[in-house]
C-alpha cells in the first residue's frame, strides 16, 4: 500500500533506479519478444542501456527537488539513448521532465500530467508513429492515469494500480494491432519494457523490495569490471566490511544501504547478512559511503583507492604536442556509422571525417553521434546512420548541435551510405548535396545474408534458429541452410535487366575465396552488369550486396 502523498527528488531517483534494474533483469526476455529473427540491436538491450545512462546521471548528486531529479534523468536518457526504442524512451522522460520543471514535490495529479506530456513528446519525435508499439502503451497509460488522478488526486496507490492494470491491458492489445505480433503471438517488446519500468516505480512506492539481482542498474549484479578498464564515472574505489551490527539492524537496512550507495556511485556490491556485510562501491564521496556503513555497525578492512591515479600510472605518458592554430571551418563534412574494418576504410577513403563504431547489435547512442558531429570542423555536416535503428538517434543528435547545420541522410545500411557519400559534391550547396545524397541512397537496392537468431513464422516462411536467411531491402525472402546458395537465390529475385552494377561486400566470417567464387558466378550470370567485390568486414552478416 502506497502511503506517500508526494514524491521528492530522492524518492523519484529510487523509483527510476528500480525501474532500470527491473528492466535489466528482464532484458533478455524483452529481447526475445522481437519478432524479426535477424541479429539486431534488440529492444530490451537498447532500452536498458538508455536507462542505465539515465541512472548514472541522476546518481551524480543528491537531488531533493523532484523537478531537478527528473531533468537529470531526462538528460542521462537522452545522452545514452540507443536504437528506436531507446530514443523513444528518452523522449518519454524528456516530456515528463518538462512537465515537472520547478516542481519540488510531485502530486499524483502532476505525475499523471507528466506521463501524458511524455507520451506527447515521444509521438512528436517519430516522423510516422505506429500504433501497437511502445508509443501506444505510453499514451493509453497516460490518458487513463490522468482520468484516475482527477478522481483521486491525492492517492498514489489508486494511480499506480491504474497504471499497471491499464498497462497490462493495452500491452495485450498490441498483439492485435500489428500483424507481425499477431502472427508471432507476442506483445510489443518496447511496451513490455516500459511497463517493467513502471513496475519498478510501484515497487519502491509500495516498499516492496526488488530481488537482489534487480537492486540497481549499476548495482550488486552489475558486471564486475577491472578498475583500470571500466567506464570511469567516479574516482574512488571504496571497500569495507561491517561487523558487530547493531542489535536493531534488520535485513531491510542492508537493502537500504545498497540503495543509498547507488545514489552516490556505481559498481555497487553489497553482500552478507546480519552477521557481517561486505561493501564495494565506486564513488566521489568515500566519506559518505563509510558514514552509511557506520549506521549499521563497526567498520573493518577499509580500502580506498584513486582509480584515476592508478590508470595514469599504468598508461604511457605521451609527449606533449605543440598547439596548432585553429583552422577555419570547411564548408561541408560527413559522419558515418559503420561496423567492420572494410567498411570503415571505405568511408574514410570517401573523405568521411568521422566514423562512429556501431551496427546491428550495438547501436551507437545519441551522445556518440553528437560527439562525432562536434569533432567535424565544418559549417554543414551530413550524417549517414547506415541502419534503420539508428536514424532516429541521429535525428535527435542533430537537434543538439547549435553551431553547425546537420543533415541526416536516412541511409538504412552501409551500401546506401556509400552511395550517398559518393554523391556528395564539394562545389554544390549544402541543401543541394543533401538532396543528391538522399536520392543516390534511395536508388540502391540492398540484399543481405545472415542467420536467424530465433524461431519465428513470417508470412509463409517457417524460420528456425540458425537458418540462413536472405533479406531484400529489409524483408526476408529466402530461407535455407547454405550461405552461398541463399546469396545466389536472392540475386535471382532482385537483379533486373535495367541494373548496371552489383557490389558484393563480404563479412568477417566469410573466406575471401568463397566471396570471390560468388562474385565470379554473379559476373557470369549477369554479364550485362559490372560485378565488384569489397571486403566489408562486417560481423553477423555474411554478405551485403548492393544492386544499382
Amino acid at each position: 500500500m502506497i502511503q506517500a502523498k508526494t514524491i521528492d527528488g530522492v524518492l523519484l531517483r529510487d523509483m527510476v533506479v528500480a525501474g532500470a534494474a527491473l528492466l535489466e533483469r528482464n532484458r533478455e526476455a524483452v529481447d526475445a519478444l522481437n519478432v524479426f529473427p535477424v541479429p539486431d540491436g534488440d529492444t530490451g538491450t537498447n532500452m536498458s542501456l538508455t536507462m542505465s545512462s539515465a541512472t548514472r546521471e541522476v546518481n551524480q548528486k543528491e537531488y531533493l527537488n523532484a523537478g531537478e531529479a527528473a531533468a537529470a534523468v531526462a538528460k542521462g536518457a537522452l545522452k545514452g539513448a540507443r536504437g528506436n526504442s531507446g530514443v523513444i524512451t528518452s523522449q518519454l522522460f524528456r516530456g515528463f521532465s518538462r512537465a515537472l520543471k520547478e516542481v519540488e514535490r510531485i502530486t499524483p495529479t502532476q505525475f499523471a500530467a507528466a506521463l501524458q506530456k511524455g507520451a506527447e513528446t515521444a509521438y512528436k519525435a517519430v516522423m510516422k508513429p505506429k500504433e501497437g508499439t511502445i508509443l501506444t502503451v505510453a499514451r493509453v497509460i497516460a490518458e487513463e492515469a490522468v482520468k484516475q488522478a482527477e478522481k483521486t488526486p491525492d492517492d498514489y496507490e489508486a494511480l499506480f494500480t491504474n497504471i499497471l492494470t491499464t498497462g497490462e491491458a493495452i500491452l495485450k492489445k498490441t498483439q492485435e494491432m500489428l500483424p507481425a505480433l499477431t502472427q508471432a503471438g507476442v506483445v510489443d517488446a518496447g511496451g513490455r519494457g516500459l511497463l517493467l519500468i513502471y513496475m519498478g516505480y510501484a515497487a519502491v512506492l509500495r516498499g516492496e523490495e526488488l530481488p537482489d539481482a534487480a537492486m540497481g542498474a549499476e548495482g550488486e549484479e552489475s558486471k564486475a569490471e577491472d578498475h583500470l578498464t571500466c567506464d570511469l564515472n567516479y574516482i574512488y574505489s571504496t571497500e569495507f566490511g561491517v561487523e558487530k551490527l547493531f542489535p536493531d539492524i534488520v535485513e531491510e537496512d542492508i537493502d537500504s544501504l545498497r540503495r543509498r550507495l547507488n545514489r552516490i556511485g556505481d559498481f555497487v556490491r553489497v553482500s552478507g547478512d546480519l552477521s557481517a556485510v561486505k561493501v564495494h562501491v565506486h564513488t566521489n564521496e568515500p566519506g559518505k559511503a563509510l558514514e552509511f556503513g557506520l549506521s549499521l555497525g563497526e567498520l573493518v578492512n577499509l580500502n580506498i583507492e584513486n582509480i584515476a591515479q592508478l590508470r595514469r600510472a599504468d598508461e604511457p605518458q605521451p609527449e606533449a604536442e605543440p598547439q596548432k592554430p585553429a583552422e577555419p571551418p570547411k564548408e561541408m563534412g560527413m559522419v558515418a556509422v559503420s561496423l567492420g574494418e572494410g567498411f570503415n576504410k571505405i568511408f574514410h577513403d570517401l573523405t568521411v571525417d568521422q566514423v562512429v563504431e556501431g551496427g546491428q547489435t550495438m547501436n551507437p547512442s545519441i551522445e556518440d553521434i553528437f560527439e562525432a558531429v562536434e569533432k567535424v570542423n565544418a559549417k554543414n555536416v551530413f550524417v549517414l546512420p547506415n541502419n534503420g535503428n539508428v536514424i532516429l538517434a541521429a535525428q535527435q543528435a542533430a537537434k543538439l548541435c547549435e553551431d553547425k547545420t546537420v543533415f541526416v541522410i536516412p541511409t538504412k545500411n552501409a551500401p546506401m551510405g556509400i552511395a550517398a557519400a559518393i554523391a556528395c559534391q564539394p562545389e554544390a550547396a549544402a541543401e543541394e548535396n543533401a538532396a543528391r545524397m538522399e536520392e543516390a541512397a534511395q536508388r540502391v537496392r540492398t540484399a543481405s545474408v545472415t542467420y536467424a537468431v530465433r524461431d519465428t513464422d513470417l508470412d509463409d516462411l517457417h524460420i528456425h534458429e540458425g537458418d540462413i536467411i536472405g533479406l531484400y531491402n529489409g524483408k526476408i525472402d529466402i530461407v535455407g541452410n547454405d550461405v552461398q546458395q541463399v546469396a545466389r537465390d536472392l540475386m535471382q529475385k532482385i537483379v533486373t535487366e535495367d541494373d548496371e552494377l552489383i557490389t558484393v561486400y563480404y563479412g568477417k566470417d566469410v573466406q575471401e575465396a568463397d566471396a570471390q567464387a560468388l562474385t565470379d558466378e554473379l559476373a557470369e550470370a549477369y554479364d550485362d552488369c559490372d560485378v565488384e567485390m569489397q571486403n566489408g568486414g562486417q560481423p553477423l552478416y555474411y554478405y551485403l550486396i548492393s544492386v544499382e
